[in-house]
């Protein structure tokens, strides 16, 4: 299995760098380069899951239809142009930050769609590779080359930012998914099922119970990404970018030693667990009085989420026939950009009327409802007549 999607995820990895690498960067230069507030910060972290949230069911067909390949292809160039407009937007900056916003915007927009793509044709290729009976494997490696990805994009980004600015930022993550590009060749191809689009409402009777969760859970990942760098600012705190990095690691290491328990155990009861902890993780954040205790809340809220993603995906996939999966995948990942681009936003408005320990709280809370979600079992699914055997899907 590792032969199998260690290149994969590693294509994923370098796709990811667009977002980890800017990530630290992105709150601080929108709040102090351009000058604008909380809420526009939440705003531009926010506006590309707006995007992919618009783009998923689109890049879940053409998985199906066209193959895997094809949309991880086109993701990754999507992604280095996204980057590319960041470049675009800093000339405006010193005399037109208003400008330069829009430009920004434009750019993250255009990331959405990419990392639409990648993603969805990163998960259903993986899983077509391994197996559906592996599908929690298979989520689990993929979560860990997104949030490798972050963990390692946070540090490496806050110092090139240092060194070479938001452009050298915005270079470097240009040029890091078209590396992929050569490590494509190594991976198995995989047969288009050739699929009819299945009907939106169909999916999202099959899966929302499931994304709902995801989305509730996603806010604590989305609160700490849009205003950890700003609440270690107010506090007088450095090392923001090392709480990213805490969070980061602490997945991987979740999704290392545990990645297997959602197939072993069941993904609802995995669930249930993880979101306690990342209700923890969440409350210390909020009350912190040191960064001590802030990458406590962080390292928690890390490993918390870590198996919320692949637990509640089982419990997703194993609704699918294997012609829709990527329109089942597609439409399960987009309710984690609901978080980003729509509760993070919403989040953003709360910590303008009371501060930035208020966000965390309500992570706290939107986990504990995903707790309550997670218990209560689906009654949809697929016809069974769209139900077919699981089929070897590779090519010869």
């Amino acid at each position: 299995m590792t032969r199998l999607l260690l290149p994969l995820c590693t294509v994923l990895f370098l796709c990811y760098a667009t977002i980890g690498l800017p990530l630290p960067v992105l709150p601080g230069h929108v709040h102090h380069a351009l000058g604008f507030d909380a809420l526009l910060v939440a705003l531009t972290i926010g506006v590309q899951s707006v995007s992919t949230l618009a783009t998923r069911h689109m890049a879940g067909t053409m998985v199906d239809v066209r193959g895997p390949r094809r949309a991880v292809f086109a993701g990754v160039l999507v992604c280095a142009l996204a980057c590319g407009v960041y470049l675009v937007s800093i000339p405006f900056a010193a005399h037109s930050p208003a400008a330069s916003l829009d430009v920004l915007l434009l750019g993250r927009a255009i990331l959405g769609l990419g990392e639409s793509l990648a993603t969805t044709g990163v998960l259903s290729w993986a899983v077509a590779l391994v197996g559906r009976e592996r599908a929690g494997r298979a989520m689990a490696w993929v979560g860990i080359s997104m949030y490798g990805a972050l963990a390692v994009g946070a540090p490496v980004g806050a110092a090139i930012a240092k060194a070479y600015g938001f452009a050298g930022v915005s270079l470097a993550a240009m040029v890091a998914p078209l590396l992929g590009i050569a490590v494509m060749r190594a991976i198995p191809e995989v047969k288009p099922t050739g699929a009819a689009r299945a009907p939106f409402h169909r999916v999202l009777g099959v899966v929302w119970r499931q994304g709902a969760g995801l989305t509730l859970a996603t806010l604590g990942f989305g609160t700490l990404a849009a205003f950890g760098p700003l609440y270690y600012q107010a506090h007088g705190w450095s090392g923001s970018a090392a709480a990213l990095t805490a969070f980061g690691a602490a997945y991987i290491v979740a999704r290392l030693f545990f990645g297997t328990f959602p197939d072993r155990f069941g993904g609802a009861r995995v669930a249930v667990v993880s979101l306690a902890v990342e209700i923890v993780g969440q409350l210390l954040l909020a009350q912190a009085s040191s960064p001590a205790g802030a990458m406590a809340g962080a390292t928690l809220t890390g490993f918390g989420f870590s198996l919320v993603f692949p637990s509640l995906g089982v419990e997703a996939v194993r609704h699918a026939p294997p012609a829709n999966r990527g329109v089942v995948l597609g439409a399960y990942v987009a309710f984690f950009d609901v978080a980003i681009g729509l509760l993070v936003p919403l989040s953003g408005g709360l910590v303008r009327a009371m501060g930035y320990g208020a966000a965390f709280v309500a992570g706290a809370a939107a986990s504990g409802l995903a707790v309550v979600l997670t218990l209560s079992p689906s009654r949809f699914s697929f016809p069974r007549t769209a139900r077919v055997s699981e089929q070897p899907d590779r090519t010869s």
